[in-house]
């Protein structure tokens, strides 16, 4: 049984795109994996005639028969897959050579941390990723916005067996974000501080291509966290601050507020402090 199953899912993926990321997989120092490949039915035969090219032993492709969407596809994935830890790897990204390695290292040394990923550069514009590292501040910065590269992280396969938690087709496209938020009062999360990873920016990503249903299930998903993990959701909202502002004519900016949990702060011109106030917890939680 390999040590890892690399899942990656792929649908008219244009093929340059797709062999650098097969190459990336191909490339890693971590050599312990089998690479399963599932195709959602693309109506192009080329991601096939592609992935075919590479004679590796350790790849394995599949096809749906009929397009069940990404979800779906994921799911499968993790039902064909083997290996102890899953790494999730998308058909248009590219994974440094480490990536596979450290990763697994984190997880067998952290058996109580069941979803590790790291910081990802994207490409080819520039920029990184900004996610918080341990634990309870990524579990804190989940009520707002998925705070874990789905495409980059590394999944013990266990966690999700023995608690029955799979990805859920009514919140695609931000599946990967319903699904950490099932798994986090069921394992520990760590995002490493090393760029591993690297993600492809492009016109047909999923983010600009379903902005406004990524929109509505991150919306949807907003009201699952509160009800899931209410104690976490408070605590979020004690620590955020939140800014408004009073401009003259609509734009120069005179009176600025700040509240901060149950403190609120009144500033002139943005800097001068009129006044400070605490509210009661009491009237916090009927707001």
């Amino acid at each position: 049984m390999p040590k890892i199953s690399v899942l990656f899912p792929t649908y008219n993926t244009k093929e340059e795109h797709l062999r650098e990321a097969i190459e990336s997989v191909l490339n890693q120092t971590f050599s312990d994996f089998e690479f399963i490949v599932l195709d959602d039915c693309s109506p192009d035969a080329n991601v096939e005639k592609v992935v075919k090219s590479y004679t590796d032993p350790r790849i394995r492709f599949y096809r749906n028969e009929r397009n069940l969407g990404i979800s779906q596809t994921r799911n499968k994935l993790i039902d064909l897959a083997s290996g102890e830890y899953l790494a999730v790897m998308d058909h248009d990204d590219v994974s440094l050579p480490e990536r596979f390695e450290k990763e697994a290292a984190y997880l067998d040394a952290y058996p109580d941390v069941g979803v590790v990923s790291c910081k990802a550069e994207k490409f080819p514009h520039g920029g990184l990723t900004r996610n918080p590292e341990n634990d309870k501040e990524i579990k804190l910065a989940m009520m707002r916005s998925c705070a874990i590269t789905h495409s980059a992280c590394m999944i013990r396969k266990s966690v999700l067996a023995d608690n029955n938690i799979r990805y859920e087709e009514e919140y695609s496209p931000s599946e990967d974000y319903a699904l950490y938020i099932r798994l986090m009062s069921k394992t520990k999360f760590h995002n490493l501080p090393e760029v591993l990873f690297r993600y492809r920016w492009h016109a047909d990503n999923t983010s600009h291509k379903q902005r406004d249903k990524m929109r509505a299930a991150t919306f949807a998903l907003h009201a699952l966290v509160k009800t899931e993990h209410p104690a976490l959701y408070n605590e979020f909202l004690l620590r955020a601050t939140h800014v408004s502002r009073v401009r003259l004519f609509g734009f120069v900016p005179v009176f600025k507020v700040e509240t901060r949990g149950y403190k609120t702060k009144l500033y002139l011109f943005e800097k001068l402090l009129l006044l400070s106030f605490k509210r009661s917890a009491k009237l916090q939680e009927g707001q």
